[in-house]
């Protein structure tokens, strides 16, 4: 048995086959309808339902962390069964998690032996690239000899290595969410762009460019730049583009010259923030995957 589990969020939008291949833990987020009701993330399964509200929606969903008793219900089993505990999460400059799970973190500390034993990791990303972070991290673990320390390292190590873009069709739902980050300077802009961004501990602005069109190309060509650079380990994810996402996953079989890590629809936490129409791609070096 594993010494280390590693946890996670729901932002990393892994499919459930792919989680439970490496025996990763999920805690949810909640999404917030109004007064009118919350749902956890992990139990909203109609996407395209969802995303047809939030187009109509005079007022957008909100979004908010998972609880401290969310996580330490997923950390107490985890130490009684004698594991050690990695947790990886969203970025803490777009989302509180990091925050609970360090509290969850401190409430086992004072109030039981084995609160030590949990390591909280901020990945300062989201989506796909906090999936190979998580999905290296892992790996890492299902050597049984590895420790909480060397799986940690080997996150830190991913996260390092990391480069994931993507592309948007506007800037409105991140500015209505609040979310916008630097990407606040491109605001008012009188050109009709499509914003190419990153995550690094919160929305990076990237570039700019006219039509989808270019945007897809530009994805193509950040991925080109990963495999050139020896990082070979990638992934795709959209939001309600399913045909754009398959046609980028097929260039980046041709030039990675091998299968994804996974491809995933990203979900409404996220979603709610940038609206539908995303499409995204991230690499880290295959050595994560493949072994040392």
């Amino acid at each position: 048995m594993p010494r280390v589990a590693v946890v996670t969020d729901t932002t990393a939008y892994i499919p459930s086959e792919v989680l439970e291949a490496n025996g990763v833990r999920v805690v949810s987020l909640y999404v917030n309808f109004g007064t009118e009701r919350t749902e956890r993330e992990a139990e909203i399964v109609d996407y395209e339902r969802f995303f047809d509200e939030l187009r109509s929606a005079e007022e957008l969903p909100t979004t908010s962390q998972p609880s401290v008793g969310d996580f330490v219900a997923v950390y107490e089993p985890l130490l009684a069964e004698g594991h050690d505990i990695v947790s990886i999460h969203i970025a803490g400059g777009l989302s509180g998690t990091p925050d609970a799970a360090r509290q969850a973190k401190e409430t086992l500390e004072r109030d039981g032996p084995n609160g030590e034993r949990v390591h909280v990791l901020d990945s300062t990303t989201a989506a796909g690239g906090l999936g190979l972070v998580v999905l290296a991290a892992a790996r890492r673990a299902a050597d049984p000899s590895a420790t909480g320390a060397d799986v940690l390292g080997a996150a830190r190590e991913a996260r390092e290595s990391l480069k994931m873009w993507f592309a948007i069709d506007t800037l409105e739902f991140l500015k209505r969410g609040g979310r916008i980050g630097a990407a606040s300077a491109w605001i008012g802009s009188t050109l009709k762009i499509k914003p190419i961004l990153s995550v690094e501990n919160e929305i990076t602005p990237v570039e700019r460019v006219r039509t989808s069109g270019r945007a897809f190309e530009r994805m193509v060509d950040y991925a080109r730049q990963r495999s050139e650079s020896d990082a070979n380990a990638w992934v795709v994810q959209h939001i309600q583009a399913p045909d754009q996402a398959e046609l980028l996953a097929d260039r980046c079989r041709e030039i990675f010259g091998r299968d994804s890590v996974f491809t995933s629809e990203i979900g409404p936490v996220l979603g709610v923030h940038t609206g539908p129409g995303l499409l995204g791609v991230g690499a880290i070096p295959e050595r994560f995957f493949d072994g040392r």
